[in-house]
């Protein structure tokens, strides 16, 4: 009885387990997926349409090593709800932290965007690339900093 009632109860571990990791998996949005939701808003007339609070952030003179922030606004003027579904910096040095939940028409929300100066002395521009269910399937804006390099390590 005791032996059953183990046994059961780990196929119901097992059961659940198999369940969760499907389900975390399917709630993924795929490349295909959002093509499709641009395909289908496009034919019924409605389409997300994105506006950006700036297009580019100058975080000015900064020191080499330095890792400084800024969050651009991004708003929903269009009549489908707008999703992102990938952010990629053009550099590893530029993470940007799109909102997770799909933006209303209407609302908006912030994308954090880090940037580490280390190993980056010089004039610096980087691209932001959101990946939407906008009618061209993409969006950017920049940012830019003046770093000044390091000074050499005493010996």
């Amino acid at each position: 009885m005791i032996r059953k009632s183990v046994g059961l109860f780990a196929l119901s571990l097992v059961v659940l387990a198999t369940a969760c990791k499907q389900e975390s998996a399917a709630d993924k949005i795929t490349d295909a997926d959002m093509k499709a939701i641009q395909e289908q808003n496009a034919m019924v007339g409605k389409l997300a349409k994105v506006e950006f609070d700036k297009e580019i952030h100058d975080f000015g003179t900064i020191k080499e090593g330095d890792r400084v922030e800024t969050e651009f606004i991004v708003k929903n003027v269009g009549d489908s709800d707008l999703l992102i579904h990938d952010a990629k910096g053009s550099c590893g040095c530029t993470v940007p932290e799109p909102p997770r939940e799909p933006i209303k028409p209407g609302d908006s929300a912030p994308i954090k965007v880090s940037f580490d100066s280390k190993g980056k002395p010089g004039s610096q521009e980087k691209t932001v690339t959101l990946t939407t269910n906008t009618a061209n399937g993409h969006e950017t804006f920049k940012i830019k900093a003046n770093v000044t390099p390091a000074a050499p390590a005493a010996k």
